[in-house]
């Protein structure tokens, strides 16, 4: 994650956040080589009416650490998912205790290493905030990262600005869908792209399909439990006549699964 936004930063953000809906009307002259600007513009209009819950990342998904961690660990974990900071759980994994930016380390030696004492002020936002309030809030209190709760107060997630970020400004990979939007995208009767925030429910009635696993609430959810770890592009699972491949991923997240229909 980078270092603290400019302010230049969050004034563009702003001023595009300005636009109404009637911009959608200028946009339709656009040449060719403004079909990015669209695009961001479109992607603005979208995310003004998004909440954190939509778009955050599942507390299944969190990489993060345990404030019994030993140095030894915490650079194992810091090795394997290469980010700059990492919500810290106590023993029973239902709290934050605070958030560990790495570069706090600096000079730690094992035996006098306590992660405790070396961590920040955990944020926390409900799932019902909107995403545009909370930008302004990683704005006035200059943060990057926030623990999503629900609404009986349980950590139900994890938001980060890039997050936000990849809303606005998309991913190169979505120019490859037609219909980047959808949730279930057919390529052929038998194989199909699926988003992994698709809810467990929707993907059950449109497969005919039960995943048999209560506690997750996501299809990402559910790979991610069968595979034991947050897997690679490639990783694949087979549930009866459904075979699960991970298509796009990054560090935190799975983000595409194909879903075949086998034989």
């Amino acid at each position: 994650m980078p270092d603290e936004p400019s302010q230049s930063f969050f004034l563009k953000l702003k001023n595009l956040f300005s636009l109404s809906k009637n911009s959608e009307e200028v946009l339709k002259n656009t040449e060719p080589e403004d079909e990015r600007i669209e695009e961001l513009i479109e992607n603005v209009l979208n995310i003004k009416d998004s909440i954190v819950k939509e778009i955050m990342i599942p507390k299944v998904n969190i990489s993060f650490l345990t404030e019994s961690d030993s140095l030894e660990n915490v650079y194992s974990v810091v090795n394997d998912t290469k980010h700059s900071r990492y919500p810290v759980f106590n023993s029973e994994k239902d709290k934050v205790t605070g958030i560990l930016h790495v570069k706090d380390m600096l000079g730690s030696v094992e035996d006098k290493f306590n992660l405790n004492t070396i961590l920040r002020e955990a944020k926390h936002v409900p799932e019902s905030q909107s995403v545009t309030s909370l930008l302004e809030d990683f704005k006035k209190d200059k943060a990057h990262l926030a623990i999503v709760l629900d609404e009986y107060g349980v950590i139900s997630g994890l938001i980060t600005i890039e997050d936000i970020l990849e809303e606005i400004v998309g991913e190169i990979e979505d120019e490859f869908y037609e219909e980047k939007n959808n949730e279930i995208i057919k390529i052929n009767d038998k194989e199909f792209i699926v988003s992994s925030t698709i809810e467990k429910e929707k993907f059950e009635e449109f497969f005919s399909f039960q995943l048999n696993c209560p506690d997750v609430e996501t299809l990402g959810g559910y790979v991610l439990k069968e595979i034991g770890h947050l897997p690679k592009v490639g990783e694949k699972i087979q549930v009866d006549s459904l075979e699960m491949i991970v298509t796009s991923a990054d560090q935190r997240k799975i983000k595409k699964i194909t879903v075949r229909r086998v034989d």
